[in-house]
């Protein structure tokens, strides 16, 4: 009977670099990001960079190593979470999952983590009505930020462009929720911020949804960025009953997409009517006080008018009464009543200054005499 013969493969042996190359090749082959949702414990902050915890159930644990980036607001001990990353072999710290993504899982936790990050923000003043800037109205040229494929977009740009379409939109399309929303969020904010030219304004905006669908604007990440732009920011998400942290921080906050468009620019048929009306009321304006003066001086015309016909009058009087002082006193008239003229070598005299032995004409109506005088009675004597 032949005895069976046992094959020796040869050993494996692998230093350790190469055990932890290959379990990193093996896992990222196998598994590549996983998701994995429990309670945190163990949860610290390494130099105020490096973040550390575990998620736990009630029989194990994983490890989780990242950076205080990606984290989506305060978290503590006994949240529920779901963490999503890389599970990867470190040559000296052993095993661990490197984070992509942290989402509070469950209605509790995630009004527990809300409620911290509101607080914590409050109490930082980023809430305060006095870091609130304007913007300018209405706005040259403003940075977009949203999904080109929704109906928050659509709507916003049809008002825009029927309200004022003088305004240049530069849009940057983001995700507006899921795990990779806060983090394009917030490139797009970068971008807008780090641009050359000018932007007047930097809207975010998405519609309405859940809780969950609008938590991207409640992302501590995309919360800062927004009170930290240097343009101002103008934030409407979801419906007028949703507020999110993101529009708590911003220098404006619309109800609504719509809303957003309405508050940023004027209503150009409004305003071209409200131009026109004031141009009605600009003209009355200033005919009132041109009629006023037209009447005063239609009212003055027609009292210089008045003056001068009864100075006309008056002095045309004045002439005919001259005119018949005139005709009494014309020598002819008074010769024709009787009377004569004396003169004395071609002068007229009175009476009183004749001598005796003056020779003086007398001028009658019709013919003249020459006279020599004899004697003078005055008052019937010699």
């Amino acid at each position: 009977m032949l005895r069976p013969q046992i094959v020796m493969q040869p050993e494996l042996i692998l230093s350790p670099s190469d055990f932890v190359a290959i379990t990193n090749q093996t896992l990222e082959y196998a598994l590549g990001i996983v998701c994995i949702e429990g309670e945190i414990a163990n949860f610290r902050i390494s130099k105020n960079k490096w973040l550390y915890f575990d998620v736990i159930d009630e029989e194990s644990k994983v490890s989780f190593f990242g950076t205080i980036y990606h984290l989506p607001g305060p978290l503590e001990n006994g949240m529920v979470v779901k963490v999503a990353g890389r599970p990867h072999l470190h040559n000296k710290f052993g095993f661990s999952i490197s984070v992509q993504t942290i989402t509070p899982s469950g209605e509790g936790s995630i009004k527990k983590l809300l409620d911290a990050l509101r607080l914590k923000l409050e109490r930082e003043g980023l809430f305060e009505m006095e870091r609130k800037r304007p913007i300018k109205y209405p706005p040259k040229r403003i940075g977009l930020i949203t999904s080109l494929q929704s109906a928050a977009y659509a709507d916003f740009i049809k008002i825009l462009n029927a309200r004022w379409p003088f305004l240049t939109a530069e849009v940057y399309n983001v995700l507006v929720q899921g795990d990779g929303a806060p983090s394009e969020i917030v490139q797009a904010i970068e971008y807008f911020n780090t641009i050359t030219y000018d932007i007047d304004a930097l809207v975010i905006i998405r519609g309405g949804g859940s809780d969950d669908d609008l938590s991207a604007f409640n992302d501590e990440r995309v919360v800062r960025k927004i009170a930290g732009s240097r343009i101002p920011t103008l934030v409407a998400i979801g419906h007028e009953i949703n507020l999110s942290l993101g529009e708590l921080v911003a220098d404006i906050r619309a109800s609504t997409p719509s809303n957003a468009a309405e508050l940023m620019v004027p209503d150009l048929p409004f305003e071209r009517k409200y131009l026109q009306q004031s141009k009605a009321l600009l003209v009355e304006y200033l005919n009132k006080p041109i009629k006023a003066e037209e009447n005063q001086l239609e009212h003055a015309k027609l009292s210089l008018k008045r003056n001068l016909q009864m100075i006309f009058d008056t002095e045309k009087q004045k002439i005919e009464n001259f005119k018949e002082l005139l005709i009494a006193y014309n020598p002819n008239n008074v010769l024709k009543r009787g009377y004569s003229l004396l003169r004395k070598e071609g002068r007229i005299i009175k009476i009183a200054s004749i001598k005796v032995n003056d020779i003086i004409t007398i001028t009658t109506q019709h013919i003249d005499l020459e006279a020599q005088i004899v004697s003078v009675n005055k008052n019937g004597k010699n």
